[in-house]
């Protein structure tokens, strides 16, 4: 088996630092180039060296299509704004695309589903193995369980992220949503504030907990009559994010152009 020539986009922030150092430690793939953002301090920065690792040869660098090219897929933990240029320039050169990236507007969805008509393109609020179990479970038990049973999905992560609810938690609300046949945007509720009234039945609760170093904890409650269902998961260590990312680069690299999730990557379509 070759090895995948992988680029990295969003090389400097916490998961761009973990795939760095996942593929330049690995035998199966290739680091083929580091991209961030124009002023980002890491620019011209050893990508190796950004890793915590020996000299590597490749400079973090800012333009799209020069760090692209000859890539076999990128990998991009970036921005939104950045995440939507990226996969348009990489549907015209059909390069395969897994995104990780969070925080992403309607507007911006909608980009990223135009693109996928030119390339494979796997995107996933969370690339891991277990969030992903978590959402297939959530999405059955949403269905079994009667209305009378209130949904809340709470998460914590550590005091640099920015967005809220986090990519991961927003998955699992899609997932309760489509085990109850609703669409999750007229039924979600994501602040709290004052003098609210009762719950609305039907409701589904996010709450968004940030401090410290948390990589990642969520827990999806089914709350019913005199009993309450949690359904939890929590990250540990973001290698955990960086294998899934690149198992899906490896699987999305020369497939039929199209928008896929972590459930196609991982075969979850029936769970």
């Amino acid at each position: 088996m070759s090895k995948l020539r992988i680029v990295i986009a969003g090389a400097g922030g916490r998961m761009g630092r973990t795939l760095l150092r996942a593929v330049l430690e690995s035998e199966t793939y290739v680091l083929a180039g580091a991209l961030e953002h124009d002023g980002s301090a890491h620019l011209g920065e050893d990508a190796g060296q950004l890793a915590g690792l020996p000299h590597a040869g490749i400079s973090v660098q800012s333009d799209m299509a020069a760090a692209v090219q000859g890539a076999d897929a990128v990998v991009d933990f970036s921005s939104p704004a950045a995440s939507v240029r990226l996969a348009a320039l990489l549907a015209q050169k059909g390069i395969a695309h897994v995104i990780g990236t969070t925080g992403f507007s309607a507007e911006d969805l909608e980009a990223i589903a135009v693109s996928a008509a030119g390339t494979a393109i796997v995107r996933s609020g969370n690339m891991s193995l277990g969030v992903n179990l978590l959402a297939a479970l959530t999405r059955k038990v949403a269905a079994v369980l009667d209305p009378s049973f209130d949904i809340e999905i709470v998460e914590m992560h550590h005091a640099r992220k920015v967005d809220a609810p986090s990519g991961t938690a927003l998955l699992l609300g899609e997932a309760a949503a489509e085990g109850r046949a609703v669409d999750l945007e007229s039924h979600a509720v994501r602040v709290r504030d004052g003098h609210t009234g009762s719950r609305k039945a039907g409701d589904i609760g996010f709450a968004s907990l940030r401090g410290g170093s948390v990589v990642g904890e969520h827990v999806v409650i089914f709350a019913g009559p005199s009993e309450r269902i949690e359904l939890a998961h929590r990250a540990e260590d973001r290698g955990i994010f960086a294998n899934g990312a690149l198992t899906a680069a490896r699987w999305a690299a020369g497939r039929t152009p199209g928008l896929y999730s972590m459930v196609d990557v991982l075969g979850l379509g029936d769970a």
